[in-house]
């Protein structure tokens, strides 16, 4: 999965993504795959959050426009339909091999 751009998230996300991970019982990991950053990143995210830094946080980045959203979604998106697409492959292929050797 693609993740959003180096250094791009807003304030909001950042301050959820910390939420989920104390409020909502999930842990870094568990977080950062349903949200699709590193687990570094959101652990640095929450280490902040605990020393009052974490509106600091990504201060120096620009923020992503709509269509660099779009464009990385639509990137992700991509490339969880060419990975479904490679599993349907192998299977089809497993199945039909199977069925050929039940013919014998």
């Amino acid at each position: 999965m693609e993740r959003i751009p180096y250094g791009k998230y807003t304030k909001e996300f950042r301050q959820e993504a910390v939420k989920l991970v104390k409020e909502g019982g999930l842990s870094v990991l568990e977080a950062g795959r349903q949200l699709s950053i590193a687990p570094s990143t959101l652990s640095h995210w929450v280490k902040a959050e605990k020393e009052g830094k974490l509106t600091e946080v990504g201060k120096n980045h620009r923020q992503l426009n709509d269509k660099e959203v779009e464009m990385a979604q639509l990137k992700r998106e991509i490339a969880e339909l060419k990975m479904e697409r490679d599993i349907f492959k192998k299977a089809a292929a497993y199945f039909a091999k199977e069925s050929q050797r039940g013919a014998r």
